[in-house]
């Protein structure tokens, strides 16, 4: 929204310059040639230049580690601002030193500037801190030797055989920068004295002697590759050389190969092999930052041996988008950016005329300081600025002016600011002309900003001379703006108006959703959920009524929280509209509605019972478990009706058949089926009637007797009954092979096993008298 309503201003800003002076051409002041770092050798003379071109007059000074340096006795300072240090000293007799920090500053009437800082460092070598160690090789293998020692600047290293440099056109000799002396395909000449020799602006320093003891030749030994000495972690600057040592060992000889962790190549340019595997990238840039791997291979096998080094290539900082120079009518906006790269990201600081700026009042920086702005510009903010970026690989500084227009006959500030809230996102703000100057007046500027925010987060709307009040949207509910507005000439801008402060109104809720069940014939149940969108809501309010009805039933209201309702005692059979609302501490949103009709469910009451809903799911669980009882129940019943019948007709099945034998005459039945104890008719306790067929007065006989007999009988004797053979086995009632036909019940008037048909007896086999 801040950037659409910046474009108007831009354009009417435009028309302004073009009508006044506009922006400075040329240079104001500027350096064309700034001070270096550099290493000074201790009582030499030094030099650091420093040029300057812009409007005359240009005076120049010196800073060193932020205090002014007076020129005088050892100091000269040059007419075109370079700086001379006759004497160079390290320490000097009052324990000063002029080792530090420089800085160049140059004046004139625009404004002062201070040039990049210089770093000056006495030349030093140190004593060696890694001596070489003896060494004890193979004939055909390889040594090593290493020194190390500290110098400013950095010591050249060479090496000295017997009090002889060595040869390094010889291809067995390897010097890499590091200090480091290897020497390949060993033999017995290489046997001696080896020296490290030193040597910078500073001095000459000679290393301890280490011996080198070649033996003899045992290269036909089977050995693994192994890496000896792995490339080390290295932290270097642009355009430095970088050397990653892999000396590897081993029989036959490794091959040595290397990689990046990353799987990013390596790449050809500026990289070259030193010796038998040590790599040296010349020219590093930072895209050669990276873990890099070397690896000994042995020839013709995948069996290899790996070691990895780090390294880190730093750039100083170095402008992308330097700040322009810029003109601005007085009480306007100036607004300087400035961005820079490096590695590590460099720290941006902003000087005024030399002074470090502070923000504060009407000036802000942002965007990690890449951005200055100046509010409401006065005279007092007509300086050189500049941008200094600083990193632990070096500093840069761009500058830029800022050239405030003033003139006479400037318009008074606008009277009578008032702004008046037209909705939730909605302010109309008015104002009256300024007192004097009006006739030169081309347009106003309204600024505005939330009054929470800072002065940086302003935007504006820009409208024309005969408009004196604004109305703007898209403003947020329930906040508070500031606004103030400024008339423009074609000489600049007036000062701002007074400020006037306003907030939008709230914002109602937005209409719930709303959903309706029929629970029974006169209730219904309202369930709701409320929106996400507009106001936050304090509550619900819920309405109905009965079609055609014009008045509505309630409000029932509810709490936040509360998204549910039973609207019980309604009319069967009718319609009812239901209305529900959300409210805040602004108002009553808008509703919703729903129509229900409660005739389906007198319809379907008639058919089916009514039921307590909340009833019936508080004891769901309960009900589960009695339809589970029942059915076990009706099972358990229905196994036990099953037994019982088919054990009764098993039971009729052995009594007929037994029966059938029974009454079968003597010459028909087969001596294989006569049973062997009793022949004739069984009585029903299982003893042998008398001879005149009269039954024996028995009682208390047990009940069992009669099973036995026709168990003993089954398992002992085949019988037919119906033209059937059927065989039991023990313990089995052999129920399925019998058709139903050959089965009857008879009435207890009918005869008794044993008696003619047609005869009656009493129960004690009596024939009943007529």
């Amino acid at each position: 929204m801040a950037t659409r309503r910046r474009w108007p201003v831009a354009r009417l800003l435009g028309l302004l310059l073009v009508a006044s002076v506009g922006v400075f051409s040329g240079s104001e002041l500027t350096f064309t040639l700034e001070p270096s770092d550099i290493i000074a050798v201790q009582e030499q003379p030094l030099m650091l230049h420093c040029q300057v071109d812009g409007i005359p007059p240009i005076t120049t000074q010196w800073r060193r580690n932020g205090k002014l340096l007076l020129e005088g006795p050892g100091y000269a300072m040059f007419a075109n601002g370079s700086l001379l240090i006759s004497h160079f000293q390290r320490t000097k007799l009052d324990g000063s030193s002029d080792e530090g920090d420089y800085e160049c500053m140059a004046q004139n009437p625009i404004g002062l500037l201070v040039s990049r800082k210089a770093r000056v460092q006495a030349a030093t070598m140190a004593e060696f801190h890694v001596q070489p160690q003896p060494v004890r090789a193979e004939e055909a293998g390889m040594a090593r030797f290493q020194c190390q020692v500290r110098g400013l600047p950095e010591p050249l290293i060479s090496w000295e055989k017997d009090g002889r440099p060595v040869d390094t056109q010889d291809g067995r000799y390897t010097l890499l920068p590091t200090g480091v002396l290897q020497i390949g395909g060993l033999s017995l000449d290489d046997s001696g004295v080896y020296h490290c020799v030193a040597h910078n602006s500073a001095g000459v320093r000679r290393s301890a002697g280490a011996r080198l003891a070649v033996t003899g030749s045992k290269a036909s030994v089977y050995k693994e590759p192994t890496i000896v000495v792995g490339p080390e972690n290295l932290t270097l600057t642009v355009h430095q050389t970088a050397i990653l040592e892999c000396v590897a060992t081993g029989y036959p000889q490794p091959i040595v190969s290397w990689s990046r962790l990353d799987g990013r190549p390596i790449g050809v340019e500026g990289i070259q092999v030193l010796g038998n595997g040590n790599l040296m990238i010349s020219d590093v840039g930072v895209q050669h930052s990276g873990i890099y791997v070397c690896a000994a291979n042995k020839p013709g096998t995948r069996v290899r041996r790996t070691a990895q080094g780090r390294l880190v290539v730093r750039a100083p900082a170095k402008f992308v988008q330097p700040p322009q120079s810029i003109s601005r009518p007085v009480g306007t906006t100036a607004v300087f950016t400035c961005l820079a790269q490096g590695e590590p990201s460099p720290q941006l600081t902003w000087l005024k005329n030399g002074q470090i700026l502070e923000p504060g009042g009407h000036v802000r920086l942002r965007n990690n300081n890449s951005t200055l702005t100046i509010y409401g510009i006065g005279q007092e903010d007509e300086a050189m600025y500049q941008c200094i970026a600083e990193n632990s690989a070096g500093s840069d500084q761009a500058s830029a002016h800022l050239a405030v227009l003033w003139g006479d006959g400037l318009p008074g500030a606008p009277l009578g600011v008032q702004a008046q809230a037209l909705s939730p996102t909605s302010i109309r703000v008015s104002w009256k002309e300024p007192v004097q100057v009006t006739q030169d007046i081309i347009g106003y500027v309204l600024h505005i900003r939330k009054t929470a925010d800072p002065l940086e987060m302003e935007y504006q709307e820009a409208v024309g001379k005969s408009t004196l009040q604004q109305v703007l949207s898209d403003l947020q509910p329930s906040t508070s703006y500031t606004f103030f507005v400024k008339a423009y000439t074609s000489r600049g801008a007036s000062k701002p108006s007074d400020t006037a402060v306003e907030s939008t109104l709230g914002e109602v809720p937005a209409p719930p959703s709303l959903h309706t069940r029929v629970v029974n014939g006169s209730t219904v149940q309202a369930v709701w959920e409320p929106s996400g969108k507009m106001g936050r809501h304090q509550g619900f309010k819920l309405f109905y009524r009965r079609l055609p009805s014009a008045t509505f039933t309630g409000p029932l209201t509810f709490g936040r929280n509360v998204t549910q309702c039973n609207i019980t005692q309604l009319e069967p059979a009718l319609v009812y509209e239901l209305k529900l609302l959300a409210f805040n501490q602004h108002g009553d949103g808008n509703a919703t509605m729903r129509f229900v009709s409660l005739k389906e469910a007198v319809e379907k009451s008639v058919l089916d019972p009514p039921c307590d809903c909340l009833k019936d799911e508080q004891s769901k669980a309960s009900t589960t478990g009695i339809i589970v009882g029942i059915h076990i129940g009706v099972t358990c019943i229905i196994f036990c009706v099953l037994f019982l019948m088919f054990g009764y007709r098993g039971r009729l099945m052995m009594c007929k058949t037994m029966q059938e034998q029974l009454a079968t005459p003597p010459e028909v039945r087969s001596d294989a089926l006569e049973p062997p104890a009793y022949h004739g008719s069984l009585s029903l306790n299982g003893a042998a009637p008398e001879a005149n067929g009269a039954i024996p007065d028995k009682t208390g006989v047990d009940s069992n007797e009669l099973g036995r007999v026709f168990l003993r009988d089954s398992l002992t004797q085949p019988y037919l009954m119906a033209g059937v053979q059927v065989s039991h086995a023990l313990d089995e009632t052999q129920i399925s092979m019998l058709p139903l036909e050959d089965f009857s019940l008879a009435e207890e008037s009918e005869s008794k096993f044993g008696e003619p048909p047609g005869e009656a007896s009493d129960p004690y086999g009596q024939p009943e008298e007529g």
